[in-house]
């Protein structure tokens, strides 16, 4: 029997059901965490064949000192994961240090950990990438920025997600933040690019031990994250109905030039929304960053809905058998809205619930570690057409400021630009004014996440 370590199997919520998959292949599964083992999800457990619990997991000598106790009861580890972008680090250094030869090792992490080594392997795999510089003082970074202009982003080198990420504007702006980094983070490195007119498109697949992919699917960010987080603004991205051809190319060449193998992973993409002279023209994909892991929060969930399939299993037959038969189903758009408390919006959650029940599929409040990029209460849904999801962000997004007609503006353009195909008949549709609100009764519905995946009414 294969030993699979999983370090922390709690976080985030919906990762029990890489473990659950994992034992129903046959595999013990031992998890590493800091939760009490009393408060771990019922379903968790049932998926563990033994759970140690540490003080912190930021602590490296009990995280080592949980995998040599394994190792001497069970024997040889044969896997080591958390699928967690902040512990990739910490993953590759156990498996080098227990001679885990099945996933990146320490030496690996330079070139997919930092922003700045990632562009190298980019731009092997044929992929225009932004011009960067490393942030130094005010007169290196103004050298930079005279040369691409501005506006410029500036963010950790090595950093997960969007956070810490600043877009500057002017030499004032540029002071400010050189003073914030002296400040509080003079020991970090920060990189400097030069911005993108873009939308973020994703590349999501599990790749084989051979290092090919075995499923793929796609997502589209038409709001920036960065700006959701600095804004406080209400989140939306989409997993997109048919992944489109230059980005599975695009993910295909940058699996080969990483060299990955027997990992999920999320490639993100800018997809230009305009030209611009050193990268190339409106339309084309440009690189951004590589993650290897699954997709954050929710998204894997959101793959099974608009996949009908169950990637879960599909990661985990990969593990185990080193392939899968697995079926994918219907193809749907998937939707995700996060709503910000705090804002008025048109329709309450019982009436969208009332409009929407036969689309959502999951409906819950988004916990406090992920609220910052995903807003505060969640709507998860699927749908046939891109217009009927457009009218859904509409429905859920629509707000009684006096300024909702631009709010549905601007929802409407960064829509259009989704899908490459799509933007001409987009723009013929005259607006996306919200629906009318329901005039009968309004029945409650209980906001509960939907795990099964074949829950579309036909």
């Amino acid at each position: 029997m294969s030993n699979f370590i999983f370090i922390s199997p709690n976080f985030p919520t919906n990762y029990w059901q890489f473990c659950r998959e994992l034992k129903n292949n046959g595999m013990n599964v031992l998890g590493i965490g800091d939760q009490p083992y009393d408060e771990l999800k019922p379903e968790l457990k049932a998926s563990l064949n033994e759970y140690y619990k540490v003080g912190s997991l930021e602590n490296y000598d009990e995280v080592y000192r949980a995998v040599a106790f394994f190792a001497f009861k069970y024997g040889r580890i044969d896997w080591l994961e958390s699928n967690n972008e902040y512990w990739l680090e910490r993953d590759a250094a156990l498996r080098t240090d227990f001679h885990i030869t099945s996933g990146f090792q320490t030496e690996d992490m330079p070139r997919i950990k930092y922003k700045s080594k990632m562009k190298e392997y980019y731009q092997k795999a044929g992929i225009a990438t932004a011009r960067y510089h490393m942030v130094d003082d005010f007169e290196g970074c103004k050298k930079f920025i005279d040369e691409v202009g501005y506006p410029v982003v500036v963010k950790p080198d090595n950093g997960v997600g969007a956070s810490d990420t600043h877009k500057l504007s002017d030499d004032e702006e540029l002071r400010a933040f050189l003073t914030y980094k002296s400040a509080h983070h003079a020991d970090v490195s920060y990189i400097m690019e030069e911005f993108v007119h873009a939308e973020v498109n994703s590349y999501d697949a599990i790749i084989d031990g051979s290092g090919n992919p075995i499923f793929e699917a796609g997502n589209v960010s038409p709001m920036s994250i960065m700006d959701i987080v600095n804004n406080d603004d209400n989140s939306i991205y989409y997993i997109i109905k048919d992944l489109p051809d230059d980005t599975r190319a695009a993910g295909r060449a940058v699996v080969k030039s990483f060299g990955v193998k027997s990992r999920f992973v999320h490639f993100e993409f800018f997809r230009m929304t305009e030209d611009q002279t050193s990268m190339g023209q409106k339309g084309q994909i440009v690189a951004l960053e590589v993650n290897m892991r699954p997709c954050g929060g929710f998204t894997p969930d959101m793959i099974n809905f608009a996949r009908s399939t169950n990637v879960y299993k599909i990661w985990a037959d990969m593990i185990a058998f080193g392939g899968t038969d697995m079926p994918v189903g219907e193809h749907y758009y998937c939707p995700f809205a996060g709503r910000r408390d705090g804002k008025h919006f048109v329709y309450s959650h019982e009436q969208l619930m009332q409009k929407y029940q036969a689309n959502m599929r999951m409906v819950d409040r988004i916990p406090d570690a992920l609220s910052g990029a995903m807003g505060n209460q969640m709507y998860v849904a699927t749908f046939s057409t891109f217009e009927e999801m457009e009218q859904f962000y509409a429905d859920v997004l629509a707000v009684t400021d006096a300024d909702n007609d631009t709010v549905q503006k601007e929802l409407s353009e960064v829509l259009a630009l989704g899908e490459p195909a799509a933007t001409t008949a987009l723009t013929r549709k005259p607006n996306l004014s919200p629906a009318v609100k329901p005039t009968t009764a309004v029945t409650k519905t209980t906001t509960r996440a939907v795990t099964k995946t074949n829950s579309r009414k036909k």
